[in-house]
């Protein structure tokens, strides 16, 4: 019998050296980073952090005390010091009096911005009466596991404290907000002496006389309740044993990489994905408490606001049928329709994306599906933080959802819908996925970083793996680990041009792009052309081409996706000494043009790029090329091939590896919806390549 596993125990990282000459301001925000950097105390955007501390009115240049709280929407692990909400705190403590009760509670975040120190425009969260109206110069409030382990579980109360005895204490369910502030305050006061509260199937709310106090006490908190968890799990097997044993991993990401685009057609709506195979996930999908705990749904409102209030189950058995795939998302979008039916009020907002967020499959792991990477990646580490409370509140008790109206008015909360509200508007390729192979080069990459730039996910593959890993890098720094991943791949070889595509399908559930852009290129008369340079021209340029083409169909069908094929004028225009170049890449482009006849009935569009002298940033213009085409033209490799280049178009201008990629983005977006079996030519302008 394997063991529960153990939860994870946080050790203080505060240094006296780095916050000896900071600001009270500056060292509420190293706590708070300190402790959002610690996934074991919170989760990403959850929990928040205050500090009330003495400033000047600009108005009156009087004393004062401001509150200073995590503003709403913010993650304490990542904010700079313009991510708190400033509240003159008398004024705060002074909206009691206009306070009609617990069924008007909501009113009185419209008085928040009234309190506002400063014209600072950062919107206050619902959380930050819990801190105002605590007496403590210092508060965190945070998710750790193991509390919420303990806040979740039908022995919560004894257990919290057989822990902390009477240093802690426990305040039963409220929905966050005025009424729950003013409860802790009337809890301390009659409570004299405590450290902290367990806000039941919630959290941990913790204080201390400055903010290196009030953060051990939350690491303290925290590590003796995972100690206490760990101790009882000790020679007990989690969730009731294990009910089956899990495949093996190159087997659970086989299946991910087929399911992942189907369960995206069956949502019938734009998603990415994120696929999680980790021991927690094992460890619960394979039990045999499995089934009944998934359905109880999740317990904390930081959980269910990303996850929703529960997953969809699959039946392993019966996951190759497509038939059993629908009609297993429909049930649960007809349930999740009931659960809105049954709970709604007048007044409330309508009924959003009644598609599951998490799916669980026995055997595999999860799956998370939502608008954007980043929202399913951290949407599933949310469920793993659900799956580690169910572990120990299972432990100590029976675990204990949130009762479903409660989950309801959290989820529907109209303090939320005008959260969601304030959201930006997405960019136009969010949710959208896209592969581009030579992604290493100076083209490839500039065709990333416009895709990115408007907000699609993009799968970079190239042969050069250190290249590849220093542009996906440097793109992901720009645009969020989230949206840039990689696979070493060479065009010419089938079963990596598959396992690429493969990885695109369980990184992000498919793909809705894809850019055949890998290249070469080579100078030779036909005397000179060898039979191992044909080759080479014709495996990368066709070959090459094909194999990408054919491995992205089955994608593409599903999604009525895009594939454009990064071509050459010398596809359309004869040149003397490259006819292996010019030839295979005549071979690519009525590829493209036998492709848009199949793709068309499934939707999918096939359309060419034709560049001309990208001599700036592509890689193939740093090799022998440059020199053998400066040759031809009796110029010099340098400037003069430039600006011969350059006078012999039309337009007398440079041609870039940008420039091809918003050819590119043209095709790849809606904008060119009725176009497939199509031509861009970005060559400055050449009459020997116009298609008419």
């Amino acid at each position: 019998m394997a063991e529960a596993l153990r939860f994870a125990i946080p050790g203080a990282k505060w240094l006296d050296e780095a916050a000896t000459s900071l600001t009270p301001e500056q060292l509420l925000l190293y706590r708070s980073n300190l402790l959002g950097g610690d996934l074991t105390i919170t989760n990403f955007g959850g929990g928040n952090t205050s500090g009330k501390i003495a400033a000047k009115d600009p108005l009156t240049a009087a004393d004062t005390t401001v509150l200073w709280v995590k503003g709403s929407g913010g993650d304490i692990g990542s904010m700079k010091l313009d991510g708190f909400a400033t509240l003159y705190l008398d004024k705060l403590l002074g909206l009691e009096k206009l306070y009609r009760g617990v069924e008007h509670e909501d009113e009185m975040v419209g008085y928040l911005p009234h309190c506002t120190f400063a014209l600072n425009p950062r919107a206050a969260s619902i959380d930050t009466p819990l801190h105002a109206y605590l007496p403590f110069p210092d508060v965190d409030h945070v998710h750790p596991d193991s509390v919420i382990a303990l806040a979740a579980s039908s022995n919560g109360r004894v257990a919290t404290e057989d822990i902390y005895g009477k240093e802690v204490g426990w305040l039963e369910w409220k929905r966050p907000g005025f009424e729950l502030g003013l409860r802790l305050r009337d809890y301390v006061a009659k409570h004299p002496g405590l450290r902290g509260i367990v806000l039941e199937n919630h959290g941990l709310i913790c204080w201390g006389k400055d903010s290196k106090s009030c953060y051990l006490n939350t690491i303290d908190l925290t590590a003796r309740a995972a100690r206490y968890l760990n101790e009882k799990m000790t020679g007990k097997a989690a969730f009731g044993g294990e009910a089956l044993a899990p495949r093996q991993a190159e087997e659970r990401a086989d299946i991910a990489a087929k399911l992942m685009p189907r369960l995206r057609v069956a949502m019938g709506a734009r998603k990415v994905g994120h696929f999680s195979d980790d021991p927690e996930t094992l460890e619960f999908v394979d039990s045999k408490d499995f089934a009944p705990l998934a359905a109880l749904g999740t317990s904390c409102p930081d959980h269910f606001l990303r996850t929703k209030i529960a997953p969809l189950v699959l039946d392993p058995a019966k996951i190759g049928d497509d038939k059993y795939l629908t009609e297993a998302m429909e049930d649960y979008r007809k349930g999740y329709a009931a659960y809105y039916a049954r709970c709604m009020q007048k007044g409330d907002p309508a009924m959003r994306d009644p598609n599951p967020v998490i799916v669980l499959l026995p055997g595999v792991g999860r799956f998370a599906f939502a608008g954007d990477k980043t929202t399913a990646r951290l949407a599933s580490e949310f469920y793993g933080n659900a799956i580690n409370v169910m572990r120990g509140a299972t432990t100590i008790g029976k675990y204990v959802e949130l009762p479903e109206i409660e989950a309801y008015r959290i989820e529907y909360w109209q303090l939320e819908e005008a959260k969601l509200k304030r959201m930006p508007k997405p960019k136009p390729m969010v949710g959208k996925v896209a592969l581009v192979t030579g992604g290493a080069g100076g083209i490839g990459q500039a065709i990333a970083e416009k895709l990115l730039a408007e907000g699609a996910c993009v799968l970079l593959a190239d042969r050069d793996a250190e290249s590849l890993d220093g542009v996906q890098k440097e793109l992901a720094k720009k645009y969020g680990r989230d949206l840039v991943h990689s696979a070493v791949c060479d065009v010419t070889q089938e079963t990596q041009m598959q396992a690429t595509f493969d990885a695109a399908a369980r990184d992000f559930g498919g793909a809705d792009i894809v850019v055949a852009n890998a290249g070469l290129a080579s100078s030779a008369t036909i005397e000179e052309t060898t039979t191992e340079l044909w080759d080479k021209n014709y495996d990368v340029l066709t070959k090459g081409y094909f194999l990408t083409a054919r491995a992205a169909f089955p994608l593409l069908k599903k999604c009525a996706g895009s594939l454009i094929f990064i071509g050459s004028k010398n596809a359309l225009a004869a040149t003397p000494g490259a006819s292996a170049y010019a030839s295979a890449k005549a071979a690519a482009l009525h590829l493209a043009r036998c492709l848009a006849l199949e793709g068309a009935p499934f939707g999918v569009r096939v359309n060419v790029v034709n560049p001309d002298a990208v001599l700036r940033g592509s890689r193939i213009w740093d090799g022998s090329w440059r020199a053998e085409r400066a040759k031809a033209y009796g110029v010099d490799a340098g400037a003069e091939l430039e600006a011969h280049y350059r006078a012999r178009s039309l337009l007398k201008r440079d041609v870039l590896p940008q420039d091809v990629a918003e050819a590119v983005y043209f095709f790849a977006s809606d904008a060119s919806l009725k176009s497939t079996g199509n031509i861009i030519n970005v060559d400055a302008g050449n009459i020997q390549t116009f298609t008419r």
